[in-house]
C-alpha cells in the first residue's frame, strides 16, 4: 500500500444522516430514510415530528431494523484493514514539520483530504502526539492568510469530535490566553471568510465553549467577539444555516446576566423578531430565536427591549403551535414572563390585539397533562381578557397574583 493510499474511505450509505458517523443500528423511518437508532431517537424524543433528511412530517414515529443494511456494514467493516501505523506516522510527522516551517499551503491541503476521507484517518490524526498543539499554534500567529485559516478552521471542525479533542483544544485556546490568543483568528475568518468556515467556525467553538468560564472569556467585551457575531446575523438576512450555528451558539454562551445584557445592547432582541417575522425563516431558527428570547427575557434589559420592539410580541403569538412543541413552550414562556410575572402594559396590549387570547387558548386545549406550561397559559388569558376589558390596557393587572413561580428573573 502506497502513502497516497493510506486513507480509508466509507461508502457512503453507511454514514448516519443526522451523525454522520458509520451506522452501528440502522433503523428506517415510515419516509423510507435510515438513521442510526441513537441519533434518531434523540431526534424524535427532542420533540420532532419530521424526517431529518426530507423534512416530511411523519405519519408514524415507529421505525423498523435495517437489517440488510445491517449486515452490509458488518461485512464492510471486517473486511477492511487498518492502514500502516508507521506509515501514517511519517506522513503527519512531515506535516508538522512543514507547519512549523511555516510552509502552509500544500500541507494543509493535504491534511484536509486525509481527515475528509474517513472516521479512522480522523481518530488518528486526532490523537497524534503534538499535532493538535502545532495545528492551534498557527491561529495564534498575528497576520495570518485567510486561506491559511480557513484551512485550519476546517481541519479542526472535523477532528473536534474525536474522543478527548474538545478538552484538549479548550485548553489550547482560553487556558493558555494571554500567551496565545487565538480569537483574532476566529474573528478574521467570520468576517472575511467563506460561508463553509465561518460554520466551522461555530462547529469547533460550541465545542470547546462548554464551561462557564470558557464561555464569560470568549463573551468578553475585550476581545469584541460578541459583536462580530451580531454583525454577521445581521448583514447576512437570507442564510439560515448560518443563523442556525450563530443561535446555537449564542444559546450555549447566554449562561450569565452580564453576557445576557450585553447581546441585548447589541441588538439581539431586534434580530429575533425580525427573524421571527420573516416568511423565509427556517423551522429550526425560529425554534431557536424563540429558545434565545426565553433566555434573554430573564434579564431586565431583555424585558425592556422586548417591550419596545413593535413586532416581537406580536410575531410570537403568530409563531405559536406552528413550529414545535419546544418552540411553543418557550413562546408561552416569554409571554408569561412579560404579561403575568413583570405585568408589562405594552406587551399585553400587543399580545391582545395579535388574537393573543384565541391562540393561547389553543395552546392550553393542546395541553393534555396538566403541567407549568399549561398553568402558564391560564394566567396568561385571564390577564389578557382582563386587558381586553380594559380597550387593550389593564391597569388592573397591577392586583394580579400569579401561582407559577418555576421561573424566577436572574
Amino acid at each position: 500500500m502506497g502513502r497516497d493510499e493510506l486513507c480509508i474511505t466509507v461508502p457512503s450509505l453507511f454514514h448516519c444522516p443526522i451523525s454522520l458517523d458509520v451506522m452501528n443500528s440502522p433503523v428506517s423511518l415510515c419516509t423510507g430514510v435510515t438513521y442510526d437508532r441513537s441519533s434518531i431517537q434523540h431526534w424524535l424524543e427532542s420533540g420532532h415530528d419530521t424526517c431529518p433528511a426530507t423534512m416530511q412530517v411523519l405519519s408514524s414515529k415507529d421505525f423498523v431494523p435495517n437489517l440488510t443494511l445491517r449486515r452490509l456494514i458488518s461485512l464492510w467493516t471486517s473486511s477492511t484493514s487498518s492502514p500502516s501505523p508507521a506509515g501514517l506516522e511519517e506522513k503527519v510527522m512531515v506535516w508538522m514539520e512543514e507547519i512549523n516551517n511555516a510552509k502552509f499551503e500544500r500541507c494543509l491541503d493535504s491534511i484536509v483530504e486525509f481527515v475528509s476521507r474517513g472516521e479512522v484517518n480522523r481518530r488518528f490524526l486526532a490523537s497524534f502526539d503534538g499535532f493538535l498543539e502545532t495545528i492551534v499554534g498557527v491561529l495564534s500567529v498575528n497576520g495570518m492568510q485567510i486561506r491559511v485559516l480557513e484551512s485550519v478552521i476546517r481541519i479542526l471542525s472535523l477532528i473536534v469530535l474525536e474522543n478527548g479533542v474538545n478538552e484538549k483544544l479548550q485548553k489550547l485556546i482560553f487556558k493558555s490566553y494571554p500567551n496565545s490568543n487565538c480569537l483574532p483568528s476566529f474573528i478574521s475568518i467570520l468576517r472575511n471568510g467563506s460561508l463553509e468556515s465561518k460554520m466551522a467556525c461555530f462547529t469547533v467553538l460550541e465545542s470547546v465553549t462548554t464551561d462557564n468560564e470558557s464561555k464569560q472569556f470568549i463573551a468578553g467585551v475585550e476581545n469584541n467577539f460578541l459583536p462580530v457575531i451580531i454583525h454577521l446575523i445581521k448583514i447576512d438576512n437570507d442564510d439560515q444555516e448560518l443563523h442556525d450555528v450563530v443561535l446555537s451558539f449564542l444559546i450555549a454562551v447566554s449562561v450569565t446576566r452580564s453576557i445576557k445584557s450585553q447581546l441585548v445592547q447589541l441588538g439581539i432582541v431586534e434580530v429575533l423578531s425580525n427573524i421571527m417575522s420573516s416568511q423565509n425563516a427556517a423551522i429550526s431558527v425560529v425554534e431557536k430565536s424563540l429558545k434565545m428570547l426565553s433566555i434573554v427575557c430573564t434579564c431586565a434589559d431583555g424585558r425592556s427591549a422586548l417591550s419596545s420592539d413593535q413586532k416581537c410580541a406580536g410575531a410570537i403569538v403568530r409563531r405559536l403551535m406552528k413550529v414545535s412543541k419546544p418552540a411553543t413552550e418557550d413562546a408561552v414562556v416569554v409571554l408569561w414572563s412579560m404579561c403575568c410575572l413583570f405585568r408589562d402594559e405594552t406587551v399585553v396590549e400587543k399580545v391582545v390585539s395579535s388574537n393573543g387570547v384565541t391562540k393561547v387558548l389553543l395552546v392550553m386545549q393542546s395541553e393534555v397533562r396538566e403541567g407549568n406550561v399549561r398553568r402558564m397559559c391560564g394566567e396568561l388569558i385571564k390577564v389578557l381578557r382582563l386587558g381586553c376589558k380594559n380597550g387593550g390596557g389593564f391597569s388592573g393587572v397591577v392586583s394580579y397574583e400569579t401561582k407559577t413561580t418555576h421561573i424566577m428573573p436572574c
